[in-house]
């Protein structure tokens, strides 16, 4: 019982639920592997008294036999999700202090499905990385190998995948905008999900690329992606990108049947120079599949080659915009002012000092791409390129 923290959400709802344990009991679990686990930087602001009285409220709901899925499971909270009270920085030095007085939706329904925050996780300043190496917190390293030649554990989810992989918390909250979730769980031998662009509302979430992010879980097993997908889900009426459609019950659809479906492989994903081992795990998966029933179609995805670059125009361009409401006026750093000093330098000073190297370079390439003479040359010409993508897929 003392490994409660190393459970699947799965098995911590059975158990719940057959009263072998209390959410006390697992989240105070979680909280001790937590205290421990410092050197990880996975965990930037802990809310131990606020787990436990979620975790006390929690057990009351299940006492009474009417209690949802999460209720009662302890979870950790990405830094991007805005949460009531308690500090949510996306790992930037420009929201130093900024205590929201709202609770983002995607944090609020699985607060409303019994979910008890542990604390808030680690990232890439913004969301804007690939290692977890760009935030003001500091590095967060992969549990699977530290000392000297550490790992990294992805990014820009790093923290949440590093929490999940440490057993910290049963799972976590992530956002993907071109594979913040997708690659740390692949680093971390995790599971994570980005859903489709709609699913989960963005409200709440600090924006990075409006177009492009998406809220989606990271757990330790495909049951648990499924269970807490469903809590996050749903129509939001103040997101106008959120799908009006109805949460299907993902867990009952994990019956494993793909016999008779027909599975594309672009050929273009198989790129010229891929290392021996990359090609046989790559083939290793195809023959998964096809023991499973399933059928491998050859495909050709012709423009797969113009993908990144045209995220790396969409994505900073809506990042310049995005961002340029950080300025210092009201709420998070501002700048010591010198005398003499206007608004214009207010705004100079305290975005160079609050905004990282890499999240200044994004903002500077994509207030580029959108200024005057390039708007059409870049920003227009990969918005028609990504619609290319879209209707080949």
């Amino acid at each position: 019982m003392s490994e409660m923290n190393a459970w699947s959400l799965a098995q911590a709802r059975d158990a719940l639920r057959a009263k072998q344990v209390t959410s006390v009991e697992l989240t105070e679990a979680c909280l001790s592997a937590i205290e421990g686990a410092d050197a990880l930087g996975a965990f930037v602001h802990k809310t131990p008294e606020l787990a436990l009285d979620l975790a006390r409220a929690a057990d009351e709901q299940l006492a009474s036999g009417e209690a949802p899925d999460m209720c009662g499971l302890p979870i950790g909270i990405k830094d991007l999700f805005c949460t009531k009270g308690v500090a949510s920085q996306a790992a930037s030095r420009i929201l130093e202090g900024f205590k929201p007085e709202y609770e983002s939706t995607v944090s609020q329904k699985l607060r409303d499905s019994g979910a008890v925050m542990l604390g808030k996780l680690n990232m890439d300043e913004f969301a804007m990385g690939s290692s977890n190496e760009t935030s003001i917190y500091g590095d967060v390293l992969n549990p699977w190998k530290l000392g000297e030649q550490a790992l990294t554990p992805g990014g820009s989810s790093g923290g949440s995948a590093a929490a999940v992989a440490a057993d910290l918390c049963l799972a976590a909250t992530g956002t993907d905008t071109g594979g913040s979730i997708r690659q740390p769980a692949a680093f971390t031998g995790t599971v994570g999900i980005k859903p489709t662009y709609g699913r989960c509302s963005r409200w709440g979430i600090v924006s990075f690329a409006s177009s492009l992010d998406q809220a989606g879980p990271m757990t330790k097993t495909v049951r648990d992606a499924a269970i807490m997908l469903e809590a996050m889900s749903g129509h939001d009426p103040k997101d106008s990108t959120s799908a009006d459609l109805a949460v299907p019950n993902f867990e009952a659809m994990l019956n494993g049947d793909i016999r008779g479906k027909k599975i594309g492989i672009p050929r273009e994903y198989r790129m010229d120079g891929m290392p021996d081992e990359i090609e046989a795990l790559w083939q290793e998966g195809q023959d998964m599949l096809k023991s499973a029933g399933a059928e491998m179609i050859d495909i050709s995805l012709p423009h797969t080659q113009y993908a990144l670059p045209s995220y790396y125009v969409i994505a900073p361009a809506e990042a310049s915009s995005n961002l340029a409401r950080y300025d210092g006026v009201r709420f998070g750093h501002r700048a010591a002012l010198a005398a003499g000093d206007g608004i214009t330098e207010m705004y100079e000073k305290t975005r160079a000092e609050g905004f990282g190297p890499e999240v200044q370079r994004r903002i500077m390439v994509g207030t580029y791409v959108l200024s005057a003479g390039f708007y059409d040359a870049y920003y227009n010409r990969a918005r028609k390129v990504r619609a290319l993508i879209k209707k080949r897929f």
